[in-house]
C-alpha cells in the first residue's frame, strides 16, 4: 500500500503543477468530463 500512495501523491502534484490552482483542476476534470459525457 505504500506504493499506491506514493504514486497518487506524485499524481496530485503533476495535477496540481500542470494546472497551477485547485479552480485550474476542477476545470481540467469539467472538461475531461463533459467530453467522456458526449461519447455516450
Amino acid at each position: 500500500m505504500k506504493i499506491a500512495r506514493q504514486m497518487a501523491l506524485v499524481a496530485t502534484v503533476a495535477l496540481l503543477a500542470g494546472c497551477a490552482t485547485i479552480d485550474g483542476v476542477g476545470q481540467d476534470i469539467s472538461g475531461a468530463a463533459r467530453t467522456v459525457q458526449t461519447w455516450f
